[in-house]
């Protein structure tokens, strides 16, 4: 018996999601019609692809062996619609984007508001997470990051950099004494992220400043910012998110200048896909321009 492709989308769904019902959420199909067709493609192969236990469902090595063809087929029926499709010119469908809270806050509403604009029949879903987005679990088409992952079949693109200062506000600053260098910084109050809560290295701007205690952390950055506005201490910030928050302003700018990198990451079959490529290059260059606009005005 040979597999239907359908039911090899649904095995990617519950190999990605490890339950019946998360798959079957994102499949928009009851859990018992996900478990029998789990059920006749392990019959089509004669093996089954899962084992299950109190944790959900996992591969087997059955399962595992075949993973690698059932993504082959996907990113092959995924080019072979837009083929039919006649997608030569505009955008449509479903586009997701996980991205860092900071660039989903500040940077990607305006960016994909104009790419929206620009192609009305494309949907597009910004995911925002504090934490490395999972592609090989399909949590979205690509991912912004704020470093290259070195592991996994992924394309990584270098997007831009971007600049990042200490800041307080005004009101603060008049009733502290004043800032002239780095160890003024002791026994200040800070606000940043939760330390066990730093899922980059990148991110850990403080404790490589010696800051060695966060009174007001949150694993957000716009909650940050918005515990800044309120003249309780000091914390770095991107300068593109300044001009969201006038009331703060830079300190230190000479000792204290940081520059990152955004990435976009991409699963590295879909480089086959014209209309992914399309979108990547207009959300990257999008992503370009919104930086140096926003930056410019700090």
């Amino acid at each position: 018996m040979e597999p239907h492709w359908d039911d090899v989308r649904i095995f990617l769904a519950v190999a990605r999601h490890e339950s019946l019902s998360a798959a079957g959420r994102a499949l928009k199909i009851d859990p018992a019609t996900v478990g029998r067709r789990v059920s006749r493609l392990e019959a089509a192969f004669g093996a089954p692809l899962f084992v299950k236990s109190p944790q959900g469902y996992a591969l087997s090595e059955a399962g595992e062996r075949f993973l690698s063809h059932g993504e082959a087929a996907e990113q092959a029926m995924r080019a072979a619609t837009e083929v039919l499709d006649g997608q030569s010119e505009g955008l449509s469908g479903q586009m997701r984007i996980g991205a860092p809270d900071g660039c989903a806050n500040y940077l990607l509403p305006q960016v994909c508001a104009r790419i929206g604009q620009d192609n009305p029949e494309l949907d597009i879903q910004i995911v925002a997470l504090p934490r490395i987005v999972n592609l090989s679990r399909r949590e979205a088409d690509m991912a912004v990051a704020v470093s290259a992952p070195s592991a996994g079949q992924l394309l990584v693109k270098k997007i831009t950099d971007y600049k990042l200062h200490l800041v307080a506000t005004r009101r603060y600053l008049r009733s502290h004494p004043p800032l002239e260098r780095v160890e003024d910084l002791r026994g200040r109050r800070m606000v940043g992220y939760i330390p066990d809560m730093i899922f980059d290295d990148e991110l850990d701007y403080l404790n490589k400043l010696g800051v060695e205690r966060v009174p007001l952390a949150s694993n957000s950055v716009p909650v940050q910012l918005k515990l800044l506005c309120q003249h309780v201490g000091l914390g770095i910030a991107h300068d593109f998110t300044l001009p969201a928050h006038r009331m703060l302003c830079k300190v230190l700018t000479k000792e204290i200048n940081l520059t990152r990198s955004f990435y976009l990451v991409r699963h590295q079959g879909d480089q086959r896909s014209q209309r992914l490529n399309r979108f990547a290059e207009a959300l990257a260059s999008g992503l370009r321009d919104e930086v140096a606009r926003l930056e410019a005005q700090t």
